[in-house]
């Protein structure tokens, strides 16, 4: 007989670009061990995506404004592998909604 092995893929902080060392539910008020980011965060959600509405791609979700601060969506699941560095863009396009809001 031989053993099957399942390798779950790294979680890497969006901040400091770390791994993060254990394989749970990541909790809203949870910080990364090395930087103290908090990790339950839409930069962090394998469904954040900044060319869709709301930058996610779950249908009908809130908007976060301040999405590397932690937040309250129920469709949060940690994304795998590192994160895009797309902190540029996302600033850029932060500041250009903050013109329009109200």
């Amino acid at each position: 007989m031989s053993a099957q092995f399942t390798q779950t893929a790294k979680k890497i902080c969006h901040h400091c670009r770390k791994e993060i060392p254990w394989d749970t539910r990541i909790l809203r008020t949870e910080t990364c061990p090395w930087c103290a980011s908090d990790l339950h965060v839409c930069l962090n959600c394998k469904f954040h995506d900044v060319s869709r509405h709301n930058e996610c791609l779950v249908p009908g979700t809130d908007r976060v404004k301040e999405r590397d601060r932690a937040n309250y969506c129920n469709d949060f699941v940690f994304r795998d592998g590192a994160p895009p560095d797309d902190r540029a863009q996302i600033d850029a396009r932060n500041k250009l909604s903050d013109l329009f809001s109200i």
